[in-house]
């Protein structure tokens, strides 16, 4: 129960910063609002790091057996950038209701190739037909 509660404060807590980081970036720009958003997260992190008993090492980065996943600080840049751009372009209920379809149809595709230490699932067809709904219902809320 705990991680559906996690999940749905994640997903409430994702739409409303892609609002600020929009609001932000219409006030400065795109990369020094970025900038800003991954540097406070920086502090936060070592805030929450240091008063949480310093549990881990940053020098343990240096022993990750695959370092490609070393790349999520990256990859938090490029999300920031492009749900700025989605939410400037679509407004944020179209931005987020594409984000989740595309982050289903993804997380899908790792768990059916058990792709990045992930264990591989079976194909299920429930599976699929709810991301069909999901996109039926993308459809119904932009038609006019």
């Amino acid at each position: 129960m705990w991680g559906f509660i996690i999940a749905i404060i994640s997903g409430a807590i994702m739409s409303v910063q892609g609002v600020f980081n929009t609001g932000v970036t219409k006030q400065t720009s795109i990369w020094v609002c970025a900038s800003f958003v991954q540097f406070t997260a920086l502090i936060v992190c070592l805030g929450a790091w240091a008063s949480t008993g310093r549990k881990g090492s940053f020098l343990e980065l240096f022993k990750i057996d695959n370092k490609y996943m070393l790349l999520g600080g990256v990859m938090g840049a490029l999300i920031t950038y492009t749900v700025i751009k989605s939410v400037d372009v679509l407004g944020p209920a179209r931005a987020n209701m594409f984000i989740i379809i595309a982050q289903m149809l993804v997380a899908y595709i790792i768990e059916l190739m058990g792709l990045f230490g992930t264990e591989k699932v079976e194909f299920e067809w429930h599976k699929l037909i709810g991301i069909v709904v999901i996109i039926i219902g993308i459809i119904t809320f932009k038609w006019k």
